[in-house]
């Protein structure tokens, strides 16, 4: 069984940090690419960052450049987003997902086809 579970939300106060962490099994996962999308109240979901697992290909939302990074342990199927100087706009619910594709540039308010999704995890920021 596919499973991609998301956690390390919660409630930040604007500048604080967040590292969220995806935990996947059932498939191959040195050979996909992780993606963090997430959806704001009101708004369609955004992919904000990708990983290709096999080769450390990384991109990110003009949004977030400079503020979070994501990485991978391929020991413990896990991705990592850590989020720095969070901002109220980045209030939203994060979810990882899985896909066979390249990890491709991405641009604001967009996101690509996925093979696996997993539930996500609030992210709050107050101002």
């Amino acid at each position: 069984e596919v499973q991609l579970q998301a956690s390390g939300g919660g409630l930040v106060q604007a500048g604080g940090s967040l590292r969220l962490s995806c935990v996947a099994s059932g498939f191959n996962f040195d050979a996909y690419t992780i993606a963090w999308i997430r959806q704001a109240p009101g708004k369609s979901r955004e992919e904000i960052s990708c990983i290709s697992v096999n080769d450390g290909i990384t991109h990110y939302v003009d949004s977030v450049k400079g503020r979070f990074t994501i990485s991978s342990d391929r020991a413990k199927n896990t991705v990592y987003l850590q989020m720095n100087t969070l901002k109220p706009e980045d209030t939203a619910v994060y979810s990882c997902a899985a896909s066979d594709s390249m990890c491709l540039p991405l641009r604001v308010g967009m996101y690509y086809g996925q093979d696996y999704w997993g539930k996500g995890t609030q992210v709050t920021v107050s101002s």
